[in-house]
């Protein structure tokens, strides 16, 4: 492997030790009553922002209330992202251009996993509405959406990554390009 690959690889480990602790999603709401936006960030092992005010707006509407408790992901998460971190440095030591193949390979599934996930959360989290609640719109779901943004009523909600979000992104680009980058060195 080059010298750059196996930098490159280790900065992302030392990259991604650090998203362990910094927001990696947030979904910002916007609405008349609330012009300066309530915001939702999601760590890897806790939610913060205007959490309890978006509860109490949220069952007046019928969604579930949000606690870091009810995810099994906030559980493994930090787990994950730490066994990443220290394949980013193993594959970057080991210097062995397979390795950044099965590297890539397993860190791209979970993203995929990842991503999937959190759409199934977010459905849950917009479909299944408490019958009883105090406002009921026929055919209404409230999902945010995935990612970008999307009318709920009277809120617009933007879902984005966040500065971890963005890191764990651009560690996968570099590790796709190290990948590339080892495969065209090789053929």
């Amino acid at each position: 492997m080059s010298a750059l690959h196996r930098v490159l690889l280790v900065l992302c480990s030392l990259a991604l030790v650090a998203v362990i602790f910094l927001p990696i999603w947030r979904i910002e709401l916007d609405a008349a009553q609330y012009p300066e936006g309530l915001e939702l960030q999601i760590y890897s092992h806790k939610l913060a922002g205007q959490v309890e005010i978006i509860n109490g707006l949220n069952h007046y509407i019928g969604m579930k209330t949000l606690h870091a408790d009810d995810f099994v992901e906030f559980t493994v998460l930090p787990y994950i992202i730490g066994f990443f971190a220290l394949a980013f440095l193993a594959v970057g030591l080991a210097n062995k251009p397979k390795w950044v193949y099965v590297l890539f390979g397993a860190f791209l599934l979970f993203g995929i996993v990842a991503m999937v996930d959190f759409y199934i959360w977010e459905y849950d989290y917009g479909h299944n509405l408490d019958p009883n609640a105090p406002i009921k719109v026929p055919g209404m779901a409230y999902q945010p959406p995935l990612i970008g943004y999307k009318q709920l009523l009277n809120f617009g909600a933007y879902s984005i990554p966040d500065i971890g979000g963005w890191i764990f992104i651009g560690c996968g680009i570099l590790l796709a390009y190290c990948a590339v980058q080892e495969w065209r060195k090789a053929k």
